[in-house]
């Protein structure tokens, strides 16, 4: 019995859990942020009410803040990938015949997923450095 709890648990109740704190975080945000507009509006002491909920919104990133990230992004999960497949040459070099392939197939293996991610990421950075004016 002990043994079925515990995936039960991480499995169900945790992926459930993050979703209900991050709903009602949401929640929360959103119900503060219509009452310091209602009681502006009920206030009526001058303040525009329009430029109160653009201030109260959530801050929007530029599009070169975004250009930015996605090239930080795509040297990181390169370099990561390239390193982990350095590792898995030397790890094949290094090994015999009769050791386990894990010490070579796992960082392959996720070596060239990051690899693969990053090099996505600075595909799609090289494509839309061209769409933003400076």
């Amino acid at each position: 019995m002990q043994s079925v709890l515990v995936p039960i648990s991480v499995c169900v109740i945790l992926p459930i859990a993050v979703v209900a704190i991050t709903a009602a975080a949401k929640m929360n945000y959103d119900n503060k942020r219509s009452q310091v507009l209602i009681k502006s509006i009920e206030s009526n002491c001058g303040i525009d009410s329009g430029k109160l909920a653009e201030a109260l919104q959530k801050p929007r990133k530029s599009a070169r803040e975004i250009l930015n990230l996605r090239l930080l992004r795509g040297c990181i999960f390169t370099f990561i990938g390239i390193a982990l497949c350095v590792i898995a040459v030397l790890n094949y070099m290094n090994s015999d015949s009769a050791t386990s392939a894990d010490s070579v197939v796992v960082p392959a293996l996720f070596g060239a997923i990051s690899l693969a991610i990053g090099l996505s990421y600075l595909v799609v950075y090289l494509v839309t450095r061209k769409d933003i004016k400076d």
